[in-house]
């Protein structure tokens, strides 16, 4: 067993402003060895235990290729499938799964479950997407625009839509980052304010008119109008949120240069349309296959700390 501390990854506010000065410019650095087809294998004989009680498309690609990129293995567990579909502890779970595997990523609902296990795990645990935070998912969009523009510190970013998991991710983004974020959602789906610091909310600015909430922003980014686990509210959302759809007049009250993103899968039509997410400020691409290489910096980063090129 290792002695070095365990480092974990459950939401944004868990690295630094220097630590992810460096995981970006390590996601660059990896992209570009793919990108040439250089062979790259840190993780030599590692595995990582991915563990599935949502579905997935992109997180569970992107993370089994870049294990396999950086020469490790992935297994698949989905919840449904194993002991913990059949009512296993959490904490026990933890205690197995953590010691025949060294690193562990979970895709699940509540942030507490991923916390108690991250609490029982003798490896580093990733969040691959909870209801309350997707840190992987803002990262890769952070990179997307460090790669396509510029760092995103002094930046404004506009949130168009569901105060969800991603919305409280990006505030926790703009305070450790240090931008702007103007965040637009109809009544009654507001952020909790509890939930963030002060500090953090300092940086965050809520408009009631996602126009105005637009203005002047160098990158536009939503996200489906119903997340996973709540199908139910499938109709009044619907309702809720029609004037929430990022459109070109939209587009037009940012920044010239605006980049548009969506972590999706998206509904064209419904909360961006056809016209945005297929049109030339879009990055959609891109930010997906970015997941694959900021997670690569990330187990890197968690494993073995910081290394040199």
């Amino acid at each position: 067993m290792n002695s070095k501390k365990i480092r974990h990854y459950l939401q944004f506010k868990d690295f630094s402003r220097d630590e992810y000065i460096y995981v970006l410019e390590r996601a660059r650095y990896l992209k570009q060895k793919f990108k040439s087809y250089e062979t790259y294998h840190p993780l030599h004989d590692c595995t990582l235990a991915m563990i599935f009680e949502k579905n997935s498309t992109r997180t569970r690609l992107s993370f089994e290729a870049g294990i396999h990129q950086l020469g490790g293995h992935a297994v698949f567990m989905s919840t449904k499938d194993t002991q913990l579909g059949r009512g296993e502890p959490i904490e026990d779970a933890a205690q197995v799964i953590s010691r025949m595997v060294d690193i562990i990523m979970i895709r699940t609902f509540g942030q507490d479950v991923l916390q108690r296990f991250a609490d029982h795990s003798r490896v580093p645990v990733i969040n691959g997407l909870t209801n309350e935070y997707h840190p992987c998912q803002v990262l890769a969009d952070i990179f997307t625009y460090y790669e396509r523009r510029a760092p995103i510190s002094g930046k404004t970013v506009a949130w168009i839509g569901d105060a969800n998991n991603m919305a409280y991710t990006w505030a926790e983004a703009a305070q450790i980052l240090g931008f702007k974020l103007h965040i637009s959602t109809p009544p009654g789906y507001q952020l909790e304010r509890a939930r963030l610091s002060a500090e953090t909310l300092d940086w965050v600015e809520e408009y009631d008119d996602p126009l105005a909430a637009c203005a002047g922003a160098d990158l536009v980014t939503t996200d489906v109008w119903t997340s996973m686990g709540f199908e139910e509210e499938n109709e009044a959302r619907q309702r809720a949120f029609a004037n929430w759809c990022v459109n070109a007049e939209m587009m037009a009250q940012a920044h010239p240069d605006a980049l548009f993103m969506h972590c999706l899968p998206a509904h064209r039509g419904e909360e961006v349309t056809a016209e945005v997410i297929d049109g030339p400020q879009s990055v959609i691409w891109e930010e997906a296959e970015n997941r694959l290489h900021v997670q690569k910096a990330l187990m890197e980063f968690l494993l073995l700390g910081r290394i040199g090129h």
